[in-house]
C-alpha cells in the first residue's frame, strides 16, 4: 500500500494543528459562558443580562439574513427551507439552553458544577440517539452514562456544602442541557442546508424577540444596570467569548472534525470554569467536586475514548 503524497501528509498535519488550535479556543471560549454569567449577575438579572446581549447581536444578524436572502434579480425575497427548524433550535438553544446556564449562576449554583451538569449533553445526546435516530448504545456507553450521572452527582453534593443555591436551582442547567440535546437531535436527524452564518443568525434573532419580549413585559429592560460599567462588559464578554468564540467555533469544530471530539471536549469546561472562577472570583474548590470531576471524567472515557463509538 503505497504511502499518501507529501502534500497530503502536509494537508493533514496543518489541518491537526488548526484543529488543536480550534479546540483550545473552544474550550476556553465555551467555559467563558459561565463566568460571564457570574459577573453579569452581580449587577442584573438574568433577562437583564440576556436581553441586551441579543439587542447587541440584532444589527448583525438582520443584515447577515438581508444579504443571505437576496432576492436574485427579477425574483421576489422569499424565506428559505429551513427557517422553521432554525426557529425552533433557536428556541431551545438561545432561549432556554442560555436561560438555565444564567439562571442557574444568578441563584447561586457554583460555576464548575452547573457547566458539569450542562456538560452532560454529549452523553445524553448520545444515549436518546438509540430512540430518536435508531443507533446502537452498547453496554460500555450505558456504563458510561451512569458513571457520568454519578460524577455529577458527587460534584453537586460538594457544591450543596458550601453554595447557596436553592435545591431547584440545579434543575436549571439540567433543564438547558435537555433543550440543547433536543437541539441536536433535530439537526442531526434533519441537517440543514442553510449556510452556517444564516442558521445562527436566525436563532440570535429568534433569542432576541423572547428575552426582550420577557423583559419588557416584567419591568427588567431598562433599570440601573444600563449605567453600570460592569453590566456593560459582561455584555461584551458574552457577545465576543460565548457567543462569537464558543457558539460559533462549535460549528466551526464540526465542520472539521466529528461530533464525538467536540463534544468530548465540552467535558473539559466544569474543571477550566472551576479554576476560571477560583482565580476571578475566589471561590473554593472542595475535595469532593473534584473527585466528582474525576468520576464523570472516567465516565467520558468509557463512552467516547471507545475507537468504535459512533459520532451524532
Amino acid at each position: 500500500m503505497t504511502a499518501p503524497p507529501a502534500a497530503e501528509q502536509t494537508a493533514r498535519r496543518t489541518n491537526s494543528w488548526v484543529v488543536a488550535g480550534l479546540s483550545v479556543a473552544f474550550v476556553l471560549a465555551w467555559s467563558s459562558g459561565w463566568i460571564g454569567s457570574r459577573l453579569g449577575t452581580q449587577s442584573a438579572t438574568t433577562l437583564n443580562l440576556l436581553s441586551w446581549r441579543m439587542v447587541v447581536l440584532c444589527p448583525v444578524a438582520v443584515i447577515v439574513l438581508l444579504i443571505t436572502t437576496a432576492p436574485k434579480p427579477g425574483s421576489r425575497r422569499r424565506l428559505p427551507v429551513g427557517w422553521r427548524q432554525q426557529v425552533l433550535v433557536g428556541l431551545l438553544t438561545q432561549v432556554m439552553y442560555t436561560w438555565g446556564a444564567v439562571a442557574a449562576v444568578e441563584h447561586g449554583v457554583g460555576v464548575g458544577t452547573g457547566a458539569v451538569i450542562a456538560g452532560l449533553q454529549p452523553m445524553m445526546t448520545g444515549a436518546f440517539a438509540s430512540l430518536v435516530l435508531k443507533e446502537t448504545v452498547k453496554q460500555q456507553e450505558w456504563m458510561g452514562l451512569g458513571v457520568g450521572l454519578a460524577g455529577v452527582a458527587l460534584a453537586v453534593s460538594g457544591d450543596f456544602g458550601g453554595g447557596t443555591a436553592p435545591a431547584w436551582a440545579y434543575l436549571l442547567p439540567f433543564v438547558g442541557m435537555l433543550a440543547l440535546v433536543a437541539a441536536t437531535l433535530i439537526e442531526a436527524r434533519r441537517p440543514s442546508q442553510l449556510p452556517v452564518v444564516e442558521r445562527l443568525s436566525i436563532q440570535f434573532l429568534v433569542g432576541a424577540i423572547v428575552f426582550v419580549a420577557l423583559a419588557v413585559v416584567t419591568g427588567q429592560f431598562v433599570g440601573p444596570h444600563l449605567s453600570d460599567s460592569v453590566f456593560w462588559i459582561t455584555v461584551a464578554w458574552f457577545v465576543a467569548f460565548s457567543i462569537t468564540g464558543g457558539y460559533s467555533l462549535y460549528w466551526v469544530l464540526l465542520r472539521r472534525t466529528s461530533a464525538t471530539r467536540v463534544g468530548t471536549l465540552i467535558y473539559l469546561t466544569p474543571p477550566t470554569a472551576t479554576v476560571w472562577a477560583w482565580l476571578m472570583f475566589g471561590d473554593t474548590i472542595t475535595t469532593v467536586t473534584l473527585i466528582g470531576f474525576v468520576v464523570v471524567a472516567a465516565g467520558v472515557a468509557m463512552v467516547f475514548l471507545d475507537s468504535s463509538s459512533k459520532s451524532v
